[in-house]
């Protein structure tokens, strides 16, 4: 797996990035390659991902049921889109059709609402003129986009129907490396599809979104995602949303051993922002950070080897107003441990413009407790 990633994940410890705040990026920067003939590149799913060794004779359990809950509620989605000018710079090009005809392209999307709000990932449909989606029983629906925000790669779309299958999400928090998942999708254009496997690891960064402000706390799996899967969606045996396909790691072009989904506890936090605003609002914590390592911890002079140390604090963000200082290790925030950039990202993800979160500081050999009261983010 350290081969797989060598490409990836050189200099994601180093970063800046603006959670809710900003993370500072070393000098190595990351080799992210979208061409499917690459050597390892790590793609937006529009895919799903199977297990390598999968025996599934020896599960306790069969996922019959939890199939059964999914399938209904994942949708096939047909994007549609007028040629661009700068289509060359569009890291998903090769999903499309090339030359200067209009270009087409095909996603899943996971049902949010009996009355017909869809998530699915930003790049299933960023800038498609056209968007129809087709559900489970083949019924077909033109869909229009309700909003979109790209630095988690998620987007809402909203279809005239009611009644609809939806699913009863999970908790990714919860959710323990080992357990099994199922992934579901339609990956080249073979509908309905579900794989299977386990959950690899969590808080995974791949830096698929661009570094910089971008949220990356990936569910990494090793059931098999495709193009065709993006916005399809992770299930637990129980049929329970745990996340929405989004990435695999792949030398091809196609699935060859992980796959990555964005969290539900993250995706229910930015889509309700969607549905009631038309845009995500995110919280800020206004701080430059690196992640601890051993030499870093001696270099501070302290005794522990995990969180996320303060470099900088941004002039008038919610970490200075609070009395953060430079040189605090965050630990924790609201009593979850945080011991790498992607989890703080996803915490204040996850937290709302105004609201007030304990964060656990390492300062000087003491561990103090900080209120903070998070402002909004501002892009510019």
């Amino acid at each position: 797996m350290k081969k797989l990633f060598s490409t990836v994940l050189a200099g994601v410890f180093g970063g800046l990035i603006t959670l809710g705040g900003i993370y500072l990026l070393n000098d190595k920067s990351d080799t992210v390659n979208y061409s499917p003939t690459s050597t390892p590149s790590i793609q937006q799913v529009k895919f799903n991902t199977s297990p390598a060794n999968n025996n599934s004779a020896t599960a306790p359990f069969d996922f019959k049921t939890a199939a059964a809950l999914a399938t209904p509620a994942v949708v096939h989605i047909s994007s549609r889109t007028e040629a661009d000018p700068n289509e060359s710079n569009n890291p998903f090009r090769f999903f499309f059709e090339d030359g200067g005809a209009p270009r087409g392209g095909t996603g899943s999307g996971v049902i949010y609402s009996r009355d017909g709000y869809i998530i699915t990932n930003n790049h299933v449909v960023d800038g498609a003129d056209q968007v129809s989606v087709t559900l489970h029983d083949n019924r077909t629906f033109k869909a229009n986009v309700v909003g979109t925000d790209k630095k988690t790669d998620l987007a809402v779309i909203k279809i005239e129907a009611d009644g609809l299958p939806t699913l009863k999400p999970g908790n990714s928090d919860a959710a323990q490396v080992g357990e099994w998942v199922l992934a579901v999708g339609n990956p080249f254009d073979l509908t309905s599809t579900v794989t299977a496997g386990i959950i690899s690891a969590k808080g995974r960064s791949i830096r698929i979104l661009g570094g910089g402000d971008a949220i990356e706390a990936f569910i990494q799996t090793d059931a098999a995602v495709n193009p065709g899967n993006s916005g399809g969606a992770l299930v637990d045996t129980q049929g329970r949303l745990l996340g929405i396909n989004t990435a695999i790691a792949t030398r091809s072009g196609s699935y060859q051993g992980y796959s990555f989904a964005i969290p539900v506890d993250l995706v229910t936090r930015i889509v309700d922002d969607i549905i009631e605003y038309g845009t995500y609002q995110r919280a800020y914590l206004g701080v430059h950070i690196y992640e601890l390592d051993d030499e870093a911890a001696q270099d501070l002079n302290i005794n522990i080897s995990q969180g996320v140390v303060v470099s900088e604090l941004i002039d008038g963000g919610s970490a200075q107003y609070s009395g953060m200082l430079e040189q605090d290790v965050i630990v924790a925030i609201e009593e979850r441990k945080i011991n790498s950039v992607p989890d703080l990202q996803e915490v204040i993800g996850r937290a709302k413009v105004g609201e007030v979160i304990n964060v656990k500081v390492h300062r000087r050999g003491q561990e103090i407790d900080i209120p903070v009261r998070l402002k909004a983010y501002n892009a510019n």
